[in-house]
C-alpha cells in the first residue's frame, strides 16, 4: 500500500511538470519560424486525420473495455496518447515553418468557429493532466480511480480530438495555395 502511495506521489510530480512544460514550449515553439525551411503545408491534414483517428480509438476503447476487453483497451489508449504526442510534433512543426492562417468566415459562423477554436484550445491543454492521471491510475491498477477520472477524462479527450478536426475542416479554405 504504500509502495503504490510513493509511486502514485512521483507520478503526480511527474504528471505536474510535464502538464506545465509542454503548453508552456508549444507556446514558445508556436513564435519561433524556422527560416529557409520549406513550408510543411501537408501537415494539416495528417494532424486533422490523427485527431479524427483518435476520436474513433477512443470510442472503440469505451467499447473494448465495457466487453471485458481489458488488454484491447489498454493498448487502444496507449496509442491513442502515442497519436496525441505525433500530433503535438506535426502541429508544432508545421506552425514553426508556417504563418497561422486566419480565419476568412464571416456572420454566426465567424462566432461558432472561434467558440470552438477556444474550447479546444483551453480544453487540449486541460486534457494532458487528466490523460497522464487516468493512464498512471491503471498503470498502478488502481482500477477505482481509473474509472472514476476516466469518466471525466474521457469525455474532454474525444471532444479535443472531434474538435480538432472540426477546426480544421473550417478553417482549410483559407490556407495559403
Amino acid at each position: 500500500m504504500e509502495q503504490t502511495a510513493l509511486q502514485e506521489k512521483k507520478f503526480n510530480k511527474l504528471i505536474t511538470i510535464v502538464s506545465v512544460i509542454v503548453p508552456v514550449v508549444v507556446a514558445i515553439l508556436f513564435g519561433v519560424k524556422i527560416p529557409n525551411v520549406e513550408r510543411l503545408g501537408f501537415l494539416p491534414p495528417v494532424y486533422a486525420s490523427i485527431n479524427g483517428l483518435t476520436a474513433v480509438l477512443l470510442l472503440i476503447a469505451v467499447w473494448a473495455i465495457k466487453s471485458g476487453k481489458r488488454e484491447l483497451h489498454q493498448n487502444i489508449m496507449t496509442s491513442c496518447i502515442g497519436l496525441s504526442v505525433l500530433f503535438l510534433l506535426m502541429y508544432i512543426a508545421y506552425h514553426m515553418t508556417s504563418e497561422s492562417t486566419s480565419y476568412g468566415g464571416e456572420g454566426a459562423v465567424r462566432y461558432l468557429y472561434f467558440f470552438i477554436l477556444i474550447t479546444h484550445i483551453v480544453l487540449s491543454i486541460a486534457i494532458i493532466p487528466l490523460v497522464l492521471k487516468t493512464y498512471a491510475f491503471a498503470y498502478l491498477k488502481n482500477f477505482e480511480k481509473h474509472r472514476k477520472w476516466a469518466k471525466l477524462t474521457f469525455p474532454i479527450w474525444l471532444y479535443v480530438a472531434i474538435t480538432g478536426v472540426v477546426v480544421y475542416l473550417m478553417i482549410s479554405p483559407y490556407y495559403p495555395a
